[in-house]
C-alpha cells in the first residue's frame, strides 16, 4: 500500500531563512517546527524536504555541500523523536553560471518534479500527502503533484502571483498549526464512517 507523506520547503518553512547557507552550525528550526515534527512522527506520514537549491547554479556553493545539509537535517528531525525519509534538492537555475546546472529543469519549484520523483522513489500516496512551503511556489508544486497544500502566512510571499494552481488546501501561521491541520485530518480520514453513511452498493 502506497504510504502518504508530508513535504516541507526547507528555508523560511522549516527552518530560520538564512539565504544560500550550507552551514550546519546556523540551521535553527522555525518558529513551531519543533512541536510539528514531533506531532507528525506520531502520524502514518513519511516526512521529507524538499528545496530549490539555486546557489549550486549560481556559484555559491558545491553541490556536494548538501549532504552535510541533509546530514544536520536528519539530526534535527531525530532530537524531535522523527525521521527523515529523504531531502530533494533542485540545483539549477537558468540564470546560473555553473555548468551543467545552469539550465532550466522539471524539478524547480514551481515544478513538482521533486515531489514526483520522491514518490516514485519510496512509494508514496501523493493524493493522501501534503506539501508545507511559505511561497506559492510552494503551492503550485504541490497542486501540480495533487497532493493537499498548506501555506504558511509568516510575510515570506512578496509578489502573491495569483493563478489556479498557487491557491492553498489550508494556511497557518506556522508550521506547528500547518501540522495540526494535517493530524486533523488524518485523524477525520481514519475514523469509520457513521452507521447509515455507508455508500451504497
Amino acid at each position: 500500500m502506497l504510504q502518504p507523506a508530508v513535504f516541507f520547503d526547507k528555508d523560511g518553512t522549516l527552518l530560520d531563512d538564512v539565504p544560500y547557507n550550507i552551514d550546519p552550525s546556523l540551521m535553527r528550526l522555525a518558529p513551531g517546527a519543533r512541536d510539528a515534527l514531533t506531532l507528525l512522527a506520531s502520524q502514518p506520514f513519511a516526512l521529507f524536504v524538499i528545496s530549490n537549491q539555486s546557489g549550486v547554479a549560481l556559484g555559491k556553493f558545491q553541490r556536494a555541500a548538501l549532504k552535510g545539509v541533509e546530514a544536520e537535517l536528519a539530526r534535527m528531525f531525530v532530537e524531535c523523536g522523527a525521521t527523515l525519509c529523504g531531502a530533494y534538492w533542485c540545483p539549477h537555475h537558468p540564470d546560473g553560471t555553473v555548468a551543467p546546472y545552469a539550465t532550466g529543469c522539471d524539478c524547480r519549484k514551481p515544478a513538482p518534479g521533486l515531489l514526483l520523483r520522491a514518490a516514485r522513489e519510496h512509494k508514496l500516496d501523493l493524493a493522501r500527502s501534503w506539501f508545507i512551503g511559505d511561497i506559492l511556489d510552494d503551492v503550485e508544486a504541490g497542486n501540480r503533484a495533487r497532493c493537499r497544500t498548506i501555506l504558511l502566512d509568516n510575510g515570506h510571499e512578496t509578489e502573491w502571483i495569483e493563478g489556479p494552481q498557487r491557491v492553498p488546501t489550508a494556511r497557518a501561521a506556522d508550521l506547528h498549526e500547518a501540522a495540526q491541520i494535517v493530524a486533523r485530518s488524518a485523524e477525520a480520514a481514519s475514523r469509520p464512517a457513521p452507521a447509515g453513511e455507508e455508500t451504497a452498493q
